[in-house]
């Protein structure tokens, strides 16, 4: 049987290849063409939360890590116009930074105290721009909150060769354009102390044959060193003076203000001068008198302050006084001992 052209023509058609499918590559850009709008938003959510990381988290981390990087010195501290619950304070103190960030700090209240112990007082620290080295000057009446403690601070201050004082607040600090963060400022500065007043010494002194009307029968100079950056008025200090336990009269420093470097400070005294001659005569024939100097009182404006005399009591200071020498210029003459 025949076959007609138009069998031919189907059959023609059945033996046709199907069409390709598309590759990755293909699918991929008609994938971006359609939801491109998806990954857009995905990217512009990716930086802000990296963004948002580093200023939130990041930021805030760096700065703190910054601030506990400097380092604080001392460069002078003055005490003045202490009460029994006061004093005035005059610090002036550098901060130093290596960091290449230069942020501002607030203003902020930052507590006082001996490197482990209880805050004695607290100081406002004014505004400081960081840079490399940073100049603060604090001026302020201080309140003492905790009388035991800044007992103890100025325990530690004149018995020590240096002193820790730990130096504590929270501040906000600023940087660019980034959000005022809130850091910690926890700074432990070690400072000179007194040494003990190592080297106290009375230089000269002598006796009067006439008593003053206050009862003070001999007068001196007293030499007092002090290797700290500390200026400290303590009023009128007073000191009990003994030879192997035997009390002989008091000294009195008057309107005492000890400063950096070398004081050289008058003394009025009252000596039991009997007595003294008496230690002479039987124990002391050379005249020389080693004499134990304890401080007993801290008076300013009429008021003590028990948070220098309890300090002063714990020192003694032991010199080598001659005081025959100082008797014979007063004609009196001590005879050796048989």
């Amino acid at each position: 049987m025949e076959k007609g052209p138009d069998a031919t023509q189907v059959e023609s058609y059945g033996s046709s290849d199907p069409p390709a499918k598309p590759g990755f590559g293909t699918k991929l850009k008609n994938h971006y063409k359609r939801f491109w709008w998806v990954h857009v938003i995905t990217t512009i959510c990716v930086v802000l939360l990296i963004t948002l990381i580093l200023v939130y988290v990041g930021f805030p981390r760096i700065a703190q890590s910054g601030v506990n990087k400097s380092t604080l010195d001392v460069q002078s501290l003055n005490i003045s116009d202490p009460t029994p619950n006061s004093f005035h304070i005059h610090q002036v103190t550098v901060t130093s930074s290596s960091s290449s960030y230069h942020p501002n700090l607030d203003a902020f209240n930052a507590s006082l105290s001996l490197a482990g112990s209880v805050p004695y007082a607290q100081i406002l620290i004014p505004p400081v721009h960081a840079t490399k080295e940073a100049t603060a000057v604090v001026d302020q009446t201080v309140q003492i909150t905790d009388i035991g403690a800044f007992t103890a601070y100025n325990t530690a201050l004149l018995d020590s060769v240096e002193v820790n004082v730990t130096v504590a607040g929270r501040t906000g600090l600023h940087e660019m354009k980034f959000p005022e963060t809130t850091v910690n400022f926890n700074k432990t500065v070690t400072m000179k102390g007194l040494n003990k007043l190592q080297g106290f010494n009375i230089t000269t002194f002598q006796l009067l044959t006439v008593p003053d009307p206050d009862g003070t029968n001999m007068i001196g100079n007293v030499y007092i060193p002090n290797p700290s950056v500390l200026t400290v008025a303590m009023g009128n200090v007073t000191m009990n003076n003994y030879v192997q336990g035997q009390y002989i009269g008091n000294a009195t420093l008057e309107n005492l203000v000890l400063t950096p470097g070398d004081n050289n400070i008058q003394m009025r005294a009252i000596s039991d001068q009997l007595k003294v001659i008496q230690l002479i005569e039987s124990n002391y024939t050379n005249g020389i008198l080693p004499i134990d100097i304890i401080g007993n009182s801290s008076v300013y404006n009429g008021q003590h302050l028990t948070y220098f005399e309890q300090a002063l009591a714990t020192n003694t200071q032991h010199i080598n006084l001659n005081v025959g020498q100082a008797l014979a210029a007063m004609g009196v003459k001590i005879p050796p001992k048989m």
